[in-house]
């Protein structure tokens, strides 16, 4: 049996007259690589550990964990009972709630930075790391790595994306990923005008396999912008609390000026953070940069429960090892069946793709599809995640689902797999 949408496609109808594409931005059917749509739900109705229920009453296991935030798992008794707490005692107050002041010590300590400033969104903190390196060097230009997304500010775009002027895209540099050769020549020759290399700690980004650093390249880098004087900010609003409770810079081995934290902070309650090294700590209080609910005692409860909850297991290893058996598994059915399965990135934060011989993503279009019909929740060309709570059940259940969808696929198409 596979799932029927009535109701799901009944809202989303009611939705499109009141909102713009009824579903918009990342989680929109198209934008969120959510291909054919005919294959998704629109609206969820519950969701508790790793597990969501659509509004038809189709249960899903979700590997997007809400496109990351989920690390714990939906709906966690230890992080919902201290948000709890602290609703009734406030939240968005005239004065900020003395708990920001447990979260970012706490905070801190974590990651080994010396100060945390606290926002919202992780558009909201990439932004703020870029004014404060142009603000601390006294120089324009941003470097950023090729497939890179920081989120939608006019900083980040493309010049010829919509609302966006070519003035907002003017003070950039790209480099390659992986190409330390590259950057030391840029920085060579433009070091005096750049203010900060932004990048994530690999590249995880959509459409393609998932590239983790070659060996010293990190190292590499550090040494080249402490160099030319260019702040280096790491970018951890997805893989930050996945690859390394102190941040994805310790995994690697360095130490970056500016971290960024957002997603999985405080297991889904609103909040980012920046934290950084103590001689920026000037640069930042000297930026007027605020928003109407950044302080709001609520996320900051529940951000101190969930790092205290990641602390005190081997919260790293097990969503590893979750991710390994997952990956084992799909790439024990894909050999069998004679699929090209790719399974890239790391395990905590896997990437899948099907390499279509014909050139194109169609067959790995249709064998996700298979699986979110079946109750596995997959997108076509982002990166997955584990969390917490998942379970061994959960995973062999996946692997069971997808190859069976894997199966249908090979047999749809015999003209390919002979």
């Amino acid at each position: 049996m596979t799932y029927t949408y009535k109701k799901n496609i009944e809202m989303m109808m009611r939705a499109a007259r009141v909102v713009p594409n009824g579903v918009y931005g990342h989680l929109g059917p198209a934008e969120g690589c959510m291909i054919p749509m005919s294959a998704y739900p629109f609206f969820v109705s519950k969701a508790k550990g790793s597990e969501m229920w659509d509004v038809d009453g189709n249960r899903f296991i979700d590997y997007m964990c809400g496109y990351g935030p989920n690390i714990l798992g939906y709906g966690d008794p230890e992080v919902d009972a201290a948000a709890v707490a602290q609703m009734k005692k406030a939240n968005c107050t005239t004065l900020c709630a003395d708990i920001m002041v447990d979260f970012a010590e706490l905070l801190t300590d974590t990651v080994k930075k010396d100060w945390a400033f606290f926002c919202k969104n992780g558009g909201d903190v990439t932004s703020l790391a870029v004014l404060v390196a142009r603000f601390y060097t006294g120089k324009p230009k941003i470097v950023f790595v090729d497939g890179y997304y920081h989120g939608v500010a006019p900083w980040t775009q493309r010049p010829d994306s919509p609302g966006t002027l070519e003035d907002d895209c003017k003070n950039r540099f790209q480099v390659r990923w992986n190409d330390v050769e590259q950057v030391r020549q840029l920085f060579e020759e433009h070091g005096k005008e750049i203010a900060c290399f932004i990048a994530t700690p690999y590249m995880h980004g959509n459409f393609l396999d998932n590239e983790l650093p070659a060996e010293g390249y990190w190292k590499q880098i550090r040494e080249l912008c402490t160099k030319h004087e260019i702040i280096l900010i790491i970018d951890d609003i997805r893989c930050g609390f996945r690859l390394d409770t102190s941040g994805s810079d310790h995994y690697f081995g360095i130490e970056a000026d500016l971290i960024t934290f957002c997603k999985a902070l405080a297991n889904g309650y609103p909040v980012s953070a920046l934290c950084g090294k103590e001689f920026l700590k000037g640069a930042v209080a000297s930026i007027p940069y605020t928003g109407s609910y950044w302080l709001q005692g609520i996320p900051f409860a529940a951000g101190i429960a969930t790092l205290n909850k990641l602390k005190a297991t081997d919260s790293v290893g097990y969503m590893k090892e979750m991710g390994e058996r997952l990956g084992a598994g799909l790439t024990k059915t894909a050999k069998e069946l004679n699929v090209p399965l790719h399974v890239s990135g790391a395990p905590s934060m896997f990437y899948l793709r099907i390499a279509d011989p014909l050139g194109n993503f169609l067959l790995h279009q249709e064998w996700i599809a298979e699986c979110v019909k079946r109750g596995a929740f997959l997108t076509n060309h982002h990166n997955h995640f584990t969390n917490m709570s998942l379970t061994p059940e959960l995973v062999d259940e996946t692997i069971t689902i997808a190859s069976e969808a894997m199966d249908i696929m090979v047999k749809n198409h015999p003209e390919i797999f002979r």
